[in-house]
């Protein structure tokens, strides 16, 4: 019988940012339901978050090791079946390999981990288990990102020759971590973040998008790469030259010193017959022009739309959705996945599309040719 999928969150406490963004984007289409944490490092601070989020006192731990080996001697019909993780980087590693390795699917955010070693190890044990690992790249659960990455699938714009993807933000112009502001202070922190700053907070999401929209696989880069607010340890700007598998060439350009940008990602595709382009500051739209036809512009849940759009879509066309929407649509199809195996029945391919481990290992790849890239003087890489 189909049931809710029970949830287990390391991170994620008072205080936190995404946490709350994963907690809502699970809740949304009531597949999922959180019902025990490890939300801090503090057992005091994880105890009043999970009051505050209501849950069952002997249900919230003080560690992630805590949580998984009692949430393990659990009834099977009472313990969680999966694991979110929304924890800083350099935490990211430890709470997923011991869930894998103690059969929890597992949801965690990106980058996938702190270092490239950890991101082969963390494949290899999920690929020897036959557990869910999901990556919440958020931006591809966009309605119109699905449309953009159908047309690609189905030759509507020829054969890709161009990408063009950039993420600006401007909200460390200055030197904001000196601050004592917690996002900034662990982001720009090498012990925190791992080797890069921008480039592997934001600079994967665009790396990310671009092949997954394309299908296609960076093979070459060439990337320059600064740290321009003084006093800052990790890189806050870079551009970034790409070649594709196919032979198509790009522009990645990642950079949280543009001043009055906000998340301004946006990517350009062009194939041999036309090309479109998305937004995520406007992501119900997809401009699409055509090299013998009107410039077309294609709105979520509209006419003409591929169903692998549609299905990701919940409400009726023109009313907004975003990104809330886009994270639950990875929850979403997480649990229905989860629930097609309790179930012992087949899931809808349409469901499958979340990013995995494999993701994961190409976003830490790319930011390690990334920053190699840019301290070297042989460019090409």
């Amino acid at each position: 019988m189909s049931r809710k999928i029970r949830m287990g969150m390391v991170g994620g406490g008072q205080g936190a940012f995404i946490g709350a963004v994963h907690r809502m984007a699970a809740a949304l289409d009531g597949q999922i339901e959180l019902v025990c944490g490890a939300f801090s490092s503090s057992q005091i601070k994880s105890k009043e978050s999970g009051e505050a989020l209501f849950l069952d006192p002997s249900r919230v731990y003080g560690t992630f090791e805590e949580m998984i080996l009692m949430e393990l001697d659990l009834p099977e019909d009472i313990r969680m079946d999966l694991v979110s993780i929304v924890t800083p980087n350099h935490l990211h590693f430890a709470p997923a390999m011991l869930a894998i390795k103690h059969g929890f699917h597992v949801i965690c955010d990106k980058p996938m981990t702190f270092n490239l070693e950890e991101a082969y190890a963390l494949r290899e044990a999920v690929n020897t288990t036959d557990r869910i690992f999901a990556l919440t790249h958020n931006y591809t659960g966009y309605p119109m990102v699905k449309q953009a990455r159908q047309m690609v699938r189905n030759g509507d714009i020829g054969i890709v020759r161009k990408v063009v993807v950039e993420y600006p933000q401007g909200w460390l112009s200055t030197l904001l971590e000196a601050t004592d502001q917690k996002q900034a202070a662990w982001r720009t922190d090498p012990t925190k973040s791992g080797i890069a700053g921008a480039m592997g907070d934001i600079g994967t999401h665009a790396e990310n998008l671009a092949e997954y929209i394309t299908g296609l696989r960076i093979k070459q880069l060439c990337a320059d790469i600064s740290t321009i607010v003084a006093g800052r340890q990790l890189d806050d700007d870079g551009n970034v030259l790409l070649r594709f598998d196919n032979g198509a060439r790009g522009i990645l350009y990642a950079s949280q010193i543009s001043a009055g940008e906000e998340n301004n990602l946006r990517i350009r595709v062009y194939g041999e017959k036309g090309g479109f382009e998305w937004s995520q500051m406007e992501p119900n739209s997809l401009i699409v022009r055509w090299i013998d036809k009107p410039v077309q512009i294609m709105r979520t849940g509209g006419p003409g739309l591929y169903k692998e759009s549609l299905a990701h879509t919940r409400i009726p066309a023109g009313h907004p959705e975003g990104y809330l929407e886009a994270f639950g649509n990875i929850y979403r199809n997480v649990a229905k996945c989860i629930q097609a195996r309790l179930n012992g029945t087949t899931v809808d391919p349409i469901y499958e599309d979340f990013p995995t481990v494999e993701d994961g290992v190409r976003g830490m790849e790319f930011i390690y040719k990334v920053i190699e890239s840019g301290k070297s003087d042989q460019k090409w890489l």
